[in-house]
């Protein structure tokens, strides 16, 4: 059957059939993740901080949240288990010396090329681009590959020195598998800080009730019969002392010698130097 011009027209231009499954590129999925912040879609500039499931965020985007939650924003619930600051951590990263910023093409007329971060592993040297796996520790904000982390197995951070151990691990951007797991030891380690805090408080009430318990001494006396004895006790003059001289005791002024008389005694009239 012919058309119009003699065209023979296909059976797809004819028929419709059933929709193409739109699929996410790939690089603008993985640059969504590892070069802009989770919570304010920007770009990611330092400070940067990560949370316990692994997301990347700007410090300042989180600390504006923190300010004022009833305000509007997208994407608010990638934040919404971030209490406060104690939250975050904020990452020690290592520059990419291949980095040329921002502006390296702006003329457009050399290769861009798309997989190139601002930031590698300090061991292997992989770039922070989301094409391997990565992970930061919870005691120093130290980045690094897991390569790096399986090759050379230790428990000292390779950048700072600092001590860590296993859990203190945080996959970077993982998968919904990962995320599931990292979210279960968040809620338990948040368990046991609250059961420290809930045995502290018990234990500081226990101390600031009085006790009713008398102690007893070497002595064998009680620390509160001391207490009242002390209290009881009058306070001895040195003019009821009689192995004293009178000549000692008139140096104080308990001494009747330094009583003064009503003759002796001053009036109200301030003498001063214009009076006379």
């Amino acid at each position: 059957m012919g058309c119009d011009g003699g065209t023979i027209p296909k059976r797809h231009e004819l028929v419709k059939g059933p929709k193409k499954v739109e699929k996410v590129d790939r690089n603008a999925e993985l640059a969504a993740k590892w070069k802009y912040c989770a919570l304010s879609q920007e770009k990611l500039r330092r400070p940067i901080v990560a949370c316990d499931l692994g997301r990347l965020f700007n410090k300042d985007a989180v600390i504006e949240y923190l300010l004022d939650k009833s305000a509007e924003r997208p994407n608010t619930e990638v934040a919404a288990h971030i209490r406060g600051m104690k939250d975050v951590k904020e990452l020690n990263l290592t520059d990419n010396p291949e980095w040329e910023g921002e502006r390296r093409n702006t003329k457009g007329d050399r290769y861009e090329d798309m997989h190139c971060a601002m930031f590698i592993c300090p061991v292997v040297g992989l770039e922070v681009n989301g094409k391997h796996r990565f992970c930061y520790l919870q005691t120093c904000g130290c980045v690094f590959s897991d390569r790096a982390l399986k090759e050379v197995k230790t428990e000292i951070c390779h950048k700072c020195g600092d001590p860590f151990q296993y859990e203190d691990i945080i996959v970077i951007n993982g998968t919904k598998e990962e995320v599931e797991k990292l979210k279960e030891k968040m809620e338990e380690k948040r368990a046991k800080v609250k059961a420290k805090k809930s045995k502290k408080s018990k234990v500081a009430e226990t101390v600031s009730k009085p006790s009713d318990v008398k102690v007893a001494g070497p002595s064998g006396s009680s620390s509160s019969s001391r207490g009242a004895k002390s209290s009881t006790a009058t306070k001895r003059s040195i003019q009821n002392m009689e192995e004293q001289s009178e000549t000692f005791k008139s140096l104080f002024t308990t001494h009747s010698s330094a009583k003064r008389t009503k003759e002796q005694t001053s009036n109200w009239v301030t003498h001063t130097p214009y009076h006379f």
